[in-house]
């Protein structure tokens, strides 16, 4: 049984986020993992000058830190990470791969560290250990049987700049590029979108500009669980006058009230601090028209103000300057039919023209976003309205506006930075053909998407995987574990048991590795490791933990050894002075990107970290029209599929007890649900129409209309304020209701924030 079933409660939450909501959580998993003092002195630590980075989010490290820097998702990461839990061989001896299967993702990692190098035994169904000189000779001499280009290379967003750096280059010697990562799974719409349309990638605020703002547009993110640390930052803005709009399908506590726990006041009396001014809970995917409605009333108030010779509205000589085809994107919005706007946002027009009324009126605005935005099949058509709902007031490119993706892992954009990519043309081959001295593959890899076909197809002759849980986060879930028992080789580069571990295929290896928060002692002495934050700042991290395992390597020293068993010697590439000195993988990122990295070891330590630049806050259009640009909307809702009879939109989501496929625990604070993922929320409209009630057992069924069977069993009806046609549940559970090929367009992301499906009711 797993934990917390049949302690199922489910009712309203009352409070806050943050507060001792928040510590009692955190003493709880605290006393769940039996931690070790020294978790105390990583809290202490983290995310301060010359400590250690969460491996949590990717939220900015001020320069001058609170007394505690981190939240209780943060702290619930540093804890679940230094338990004092173990799988040693003796754990696999009592446990096989099979018996493994049926246990429950919080429980496969709840089992503790994993301490020595392993290998699947097909005989007897377990792992059996192995030395760590024998798994890289076998799996070198797998791998060089293997076509690489047919080899899967998936990275965590956990992992460091060092570790991805090497990675990527590893790749690229072998031949291949088949580089997909947790960005593809989550924020490759912000990576294509925004770079289209001003040329930037990433985010072109920084932290600093939460302080200056007059007003935050808010689309599709869930702070409270996401991000909590951003509280602090949006605690003051509101506090200031900021006016912070929010739009979202459900009612986010994080969005609405926050405690701070670091705050004697605040939580002796209870009393917290409101957090958003206007809370417009529109349709899944209605961000587009949420956002046309927006831009609409801007435009046609711009007209009149003309008409009358007034002040003008929009930032007319910024359009003029640095700007293309607005008079396209005016023409489109002036022409939108309120009727269309209002049915697909599922806001009134009295509720836009509110948020309308705030963003007019403010001289700088910052737009937040997550994967609300991104992760739908016209998810880039959303973002480009963001863009354009910007653009019209001329706020990106000076102080207190722009964009703000909220990425998610801790080095998820980082990544992406030093070459973990499958796109050649984000990659400086070039220069490191220059540099090393061998051809870098120019044929593009295989992205998400692109892994997941080659998989199911049979194509895939290998999986190495650096983190993460690759085939519990894909969508197709069905076809993916079926097909994943067929791959020749997988190879598994992790800290604790997941799904992708258990379901072995030909030649199956799980390599434990040192936490970012464990002492990582080389040949010259304790090392360090650097991250990339969502503000595209670098910081330096080290580790003072003890590590779990003196049987344990470093992520270099793993990525080296593989690779020195695939790859002929190269003498340019010096892979073990690389895994004995981390500053000197540093200065070969620094060479290879010397724009980015300048004097990377001197600065890397640096309070608040040193920003690597961004020519959008400069107003330097890297475009291909070499200015920003306008565009206009392929539909009203991003959601990609047709309104039916019977079909809702699924939000697949997080709870408060989870990161990513991470679960901490069975409880979901926020939302007022203990004991059970297995649910489903529907507001009591749409209960009523299906004839069910709160508590209830139903079923979702996929209705993609491609012939394939998906249902998820045994869910439990739960009311909560949804808008009609829009239900919810947790992922990575509901992966399974997700095809394959419902992903954004351009840019291949799963689209689990509006997900065809139908419930099944009496199952």
């Amino acid at each position: 049984m797993a934990e917390g079933e049949g302690k199922t409660k489910i009712g309203e939450y009352h409070g806050a986020s943050g507060g001792w909501g928040s510590m009692k959580s955190l003493a709880y998993i605290m006393g769940q993992e039996k931690v070790r003092p020294d978790v105390l002195d990583a809290l202490r630590r983290q995310n301060k000058p010359e400590g250690v980075m969460c491996v949590s989010c990717s939220w900015g490290k001020p320069a001058n830190p609170h007394i505690a820097e981190f939240c209780e998702n943060g702290a619930k990461a540093t804890v679940w990470e230094l338990t004092s839990q173990r799988v040693t061989p003796e754990f696999f001896t009592q446990h096989t791969l099979t018996e493994l299967r049926e246990w429950p993702d919080h429980d496969l990692e709840q089992a503790g560290r994993l301490t020595h190098p392993m290998k699947y035994d097909p005989a007897t169904d377990k792992y059996v250990a192995v030395g760590w000189q024998e798994a890289f000779d076998a799996i070198g001499a797998k791998l060089r049987t293997l076509d690489p280009k047919k080899v899967v290379m998936y990275s965590s967003g956990r992992a460091s700049l060092e570790s991805s750096f090497m990675y990527a280059l590893f790749a690229r010697m072998w031949g291949q590029q088949n580089l997909p990562d947790s960005s593809n799974m989550c924020h490759e719409t912000t990576s294509v979108g925004l770079k289209n349309a001003i040329g930037s990638p990433v985010a072109t605020i920084q932290l600093d500009d939460y302080n200056v703002c007059d007003a935050i547009m808010v689309f599709g993110q869930n702070v409270a669980t996401n991000s909590p640390r951003m509280l602090h930052t949006l605690r003051d803005c509101a506090k200031r006058g900021v006016e912070i709009v929010t739009f979202n399908p459900l009612r986010e506590r994080g969005w609405e009230s926050f405690v701070d726990p670091q705050n004697p006041l605040e939580m002796t009396v209870g009393k917290p601090t409101r957090i958003s001014s206007q809370y417009h809970q529109l349709r899944a995917g209605g961000d587009i028209s949420a956002i046309l409605g927006i831009c609409k009333l801007t435009i046609e108030a711009d007209d009149r103000a003309k008409a009358a010779g007034g002040p003008r509205v929009l930032d007319q000589h910024f359009i003029e300057q640095h700007t293309v085809r607005f008079e396209e994107f005016a023409t489109f919005c002036r022409s939108a039919s309120w009727d269309d706007i209002t049915r697909e946002a599922g806001l009134t027009r009295e509720a836009i023209e509110a948020a309308a009324d705030v963003y007019m009126k403010a001289e700088r605005v910052i737009a937040v976003y997550g994967m609300g935005i991104t992760q739908h099949r016209l998810g880039m058509d959303s973002l480009y309205m963001l863009v354009n709902m910007l653009l019209l007031r001329g706020n990106v490119g000076r102080p207190g506006t722009g964009p703000g993706p909220v990425r998610g892992h801790s080095n998820v954009q980082g990544q992406r930075t030093v070459g973990i990519t499958e796109k050649t043309e984000l990659a400086p081959v070039d220069r490191l053909k220059e540099l090393f001295e061998f051809e870098p593959p120019t044929e593009k890899g295989w992205d998400t998407v692109e892994s997941c076909r080659a998989i199911i197809s049979g194509e895939c002759q290998g999986f190495i995987q650096l983190g993460g849980n690759f085939l519990r986060a894909t969508p197709e879930h069905g076809k993916m574990r079926e097909a994943w028992s067929s791959l020749p080789i997988s190879v598994h580069v992790g800290t604790k048991l997941n799904k992708s571990h258990i379901t072995p295929g030909g030649d199956t290896w799980l390599l434990p590795c040192l936490g970012r928060m464990e002492h990582d002692q080389q040949e010259t002495g304790r090392q360090a490791v650097s991250m990339e934050d969502t503000f595209s700042h670098i910081y330096g991290s080290v580790g003072k933990a003890k590590p779990a395992s003196d049987t344990l390597l470093s992520e270099p020293a793993i990525i080296a050894g593989i690779a020195k068993a695939v790859l002929p010697p190269n003498p340019n590439v010096p892979w073990d002075e690389w895994v004995g000195d981390y500053s000197k993988v540093r200065d070969a990122i620094e060479n290879t990107y010397p724009d980015k990295f300048a004097n990377f070891n001197g600065r890397m330590m640096e309070p608040g970290g040193f920003w690597k630049g961004n020519p959008a806050s400069h107003r330097k259009w890297e475009t291909e029209s070499g200015k920003a640009e306008f565009n206009v909307p392929r539909a009203l809702n991003s959601s990609g599929f047709l309104d039916k009879e019977g079909r809702f939109r699924l939000v697949t989501l997080r709870s408060n007890d989870q990161y990513n496929t991470t679960v901490y625990g069975y409880d979901d604070r926020f939302r007022g649900i203990k004991g059970t993922r297995e649910v489903v929320l529907m507001c009591n409209a749409d209960m009523a129409k299906l004839g069910v009630k709160d508590g209830d057992l139903v079923a979702l069924e996929s209705d993609a209309e491609d012939g394939v069977e998906r249902v998820v069993e045994g869910l439990r009806i739960t009311r909560y304020d949804l808008p009609e046609g829009t239900i919810a549940g947790y992922y990575p559970e509901l992966n399974f209701l997700v095809p394959l090929e419902h992903h954004a367009l351009e840019s291949h992301v799963p689209a689990g924030k509006s997900v065809p499906v139908r419930v099944r009711v009496n199952a």
